[in-house]
């Protein structure tokens, strides 16, 4: 993190120390979040193939929903004392993962990058919920009701990925170039 986010002030019950390393993760959960509603958006925009409308609609509800999350994420920040940064200079500075880099495509292609991507987003919520269930119950719950959704849209992702005898076809890709052509090899590497 760029700089101290020890607030002033923190919520009752929480000491400024435990309210400045909540607001630390929510700030990266909220990278991630504004990062994923542009990667959602990009992909809306630059799907094609004969899944084109149903993956081009299926994206919007997770577009709202996801920039949602932000908004709710941005206010916890807020409400512990600290200031939400949520301009694309400061993400780009602060993310700790590359840029989405799958350009026009298959919706299949599309829909294994965005495996890998939801994949990504989870463990990293799941690591920030271990670290705040410790101190803050109520940014628990935050974590706890976005991963429900994030988890829901990912299998959303995953059921146009996976065989009839449950196999990912992106199982095993290591980037999102890697998980779009196996997405559209159907997993034969």
């Amino acid at each position: 993190m760029s700089t101290d986010a020890t607030p002033k002030y923190t919520v009752p019950g929480l000491s400024t120390q435990d309210g400045g390393r909540v607001i630390e993760l929510l700030r990266m959960r909220l990278h991630a979040l504004n990062d994923l509603s542009l990667t959602l958006k990009h992909v809306h925009w630059n799907v094609v193939g004969p899944h084109f409308i149903a993956v081009h609609e299926m994206l919007d509800p997770q577009v709202d929903r996801v920039r949602e999350m932000a908004d709710d994420a941005a206010e916890r920040i807020s409400a512990l004392g600290g200031v939400p940064e949520g301009t694309p200079g400061v993400l780009v500075a602060e993310r700790t993962w590359d840029d989405y880099d799958v350009g026009r495509a298959d919706a299949i292609a599309h829909l294994g990058a965005l495996d890998l991507v939801y994949t990504g987003i989870i463990e990293a919520h799941r690591a920030a919920l271990t670290e705040v269930g410790k101190t803050d119950p109520v940014t628990e719950d935050l974590l706890i009701e976005q991963l429900r959704s994030l988890e829901q849209f990912q299998w959303f992702v995953r059921a146009h990925l996976e065989s009839s005898g449950g196999t990912l076809s992106t199982a095993g890709s290591h980037t999102e170039r890697q998980a779009a052509q196996d997405a559209q090899q159907g997993g034969t590497r």
